[in-house]
């Protein structure tokens, strides 16, 4: 049977395929905004520091930035539909082990199960995509399942919340987990049935180097930030793991280079517009899943809200980008992917400047006209970026051009909460004492209210008791915890408006060109990569 062809059964259809993938995404991305809007209720009930929360977050993100570039060869290889249910799997797994945490009461414990849940979220996206991208394999139509796909996504991300809260409101906080054990039982039973099969044209095979290598590099480098965050970039194993980084970043390259089937393929560089999209999706993400961590901890630490009333305001960012993809996506043909990512980027970064004058009593009206601009601007870059990543290479390579895009934006939402934490933590220890002070407390309060924060992160100062002097107290923790939300904001619209120069820049339409004469049955083998 040709490799691309579907697998046989007249009941797997284009249709059900497509509907699949979409499910699969959303099953994958739940967890990022249920666990993210809980971590002030998860910090009070295991007693974590900011630095452990981090791990939270990243024991999901760092499996999906490592391991997506060899879920995308296996599925190349194996079948993507194999690679979609193992996905699921270790999706249920990574649940069921996350939601024994609080009862154990480990947040190792809840590592593990985020870290099995993130193995399994990196086997479904380029699964998930490479099934969309052989059932369609027009570019111009394929666009439009794309945005479906991305608007699942944000349909995890807007959903997710609330599930957190309603739970939340009635029940203690490991349940949160509950609800992906069913949703991905279900999407494995459908999938074997209903599921068309595809494999990637030509022979692939597993490059265990260059997974190594990229692993650890990845890897290296998140444990450097968010370590050196909570202590010192001075410090000698902050050191290390930035120079083991640099070392296998280096190995990585030097391995696809020489390898005869490289787990990315360095030629798809040659694309300035999959370059392009690589690097917006990863400066992008950084920047986004960054800023979703500080305000789910402005919400709980400084406005002091329910996990539903801080899924309401999530709402205004995630429902607007949901809903304006699917129609960026459709004015894609008319309108250059160029303008609509630079344009969407630059409202992003608008949106995060205007967000650095709210303070601890802003309202949810002051706050929500500000994240529905920030879930626009979002929403005019996931699709367009998503398919161009795929369109703009070949079709036989568009699983590989989907893992590599996926890859890069799960390193930059590694990286967002690392570098995030590490900038929040350091502007709020730097400026509390000068706010305790400026509130009139004593040195020896002062003491008390910085060794908690110190030794038990943010959460910890809600338990430290001055009697007459804790509202002030509170009020100067919510000064400096400010001070260090402003900086990240700044740093993330930053980051943002970096993401559109480079949009700006390299998203440009390809120069028709006379194809080269075809030399030699090796030249015949390796398509021309288009911008």
């Amino acid at each position: 049977m040709n490799a691309t062809t579907a697998a046989r059964g007249g009941r797997d259809s284009r249709a059900a395929t497509i509907a699949m993938a979409c499910v699969g995404v959303f099953v994958a991305y739940l967890p990022v905004t249920t666990v993210s809007v809980s971590l002030p209720t998860i910090q009070r009930s295991l007693g974590a520091s900011t630095a452990d929360l981090s791990w939270v977050t990243d024991a999901f993100v760092l499996p999906m930035a490592a391991l997506i570039l060899t879920a995308g060869v296996v599925g190349d290889v194996h079948g993507r539909r194999k690679v979609f249910q193992v996905g699921l799997a270790f999706c249920a797994i990574g649940a069921a082990i996350a939601l024994s945490a609080d009862g154990l009461d480990s947040v190792e414990v809840l590592w593990t199960g985020q870290a099995f849940a993130g193995i399994g979220a990196a086997a479904l996206l380029p699964a998930t995509l490479g099934l969309i991208s052989h059932a369609v394999p027009d570019p111009r139509e394929r666009s439009k399942y794309v945005s479906l796909w991305t608007a699942s996504l944000m349909g995890a991300l807007a959903v997710g919340p609330m599930i957190s809260g309603v739970i939340l409101e009635n029940a203690a906080w490991h349940w949160i987990f509950l609800a992906p054990i069913p949703a991905s039982l279900l999407t494995m039973a459908a999938a074997s049935r209903y599921v068309a099969d595809s494999r990637a044209a030509g022979a692939r095979r597993l490059d265990w180097p260059g997974q190594i290598t990229a692993a650890i590099a990845i890897t290296a480098l998140v444990y450097a930030v968010i370590e050196g965050g909570g202590g010192s970039f001075t410090e000698t194993r902050v050191l290390l793991a930035l120079a083991l980084s640099a070392l296998s970043l280096a190995g990585f390259i030097i391995t696809e280079l020489r390898s005869d089937s490289p787990m990315l393929d360095l030629k798809l560089f040659r694309s300035p517009a999959f370059s392009a999209t690589a690097l917006v999706a990863m400066i992008s993400f950084l920047g986004l899943i960054g800023f979703i961590f500080v305000l789910s901890l402005y919400l709980g630490q400084v406005q002091q809200l329910g996990t539903l009333d801080a899924g309401y305001r999530m709402l205004m960012f995630t429902l607007p980008a949901m809903a304006v993809g699917p129609v960026f996506a459709q004015i894609m043909h008319k309108v250059s992917a160029r303008i609509l990512i630079t344009t969407g980027l630059l409202l992003a970064t608008g949106s995060l400047l205007s967000l650095t004058s709210i303070d601890a009593d802003t309202s949810f009206g002051a706050l929500a006209w500000r994240l529905v601009l920030l879930g626009i601007g979002f929403g005019a870059v996931f699709a367009p970026m998503t398919a161009t990543a795929i369109n703009s290479v070949p079709h036989q390579l568009a699983g590989m051009a989907a893992a590599g895009s996926n890859a890069f934006r799960q390193v930059g939402a590694a990286l967002g909460p690392a570098l995030m934490s590490a900038l929040l933590t350091t502007k709020v220890s730097d400026a509390l004492p000068g706010h305790l002070s400026d509130a009139g407390l004593s040195a020896s309060a002062q003491d008390r209210v910085t060794g908690a924060v110190d030794s038990g992160g943010f959460g910890a100062v809600h338990a430290v008791d001055l009697g007459a002097d804790t509202p002030r107290m509170l009020h100067a923790f919510s000064q400096a915890f400010l001070d260090g939300l402003h900086l990240c904001l700044t740093i993330s619209a930053a980051v943002m408006l970096v993401a559109a120069v480079v949009a700006a820049v390299l998203l440009r339409r390809p120069r028709a060109s006379t194809p080269a004469p075809v030399t030699s049955h090796r030249r015949q083998e390796e398509p021309a990569l288009n911008g």
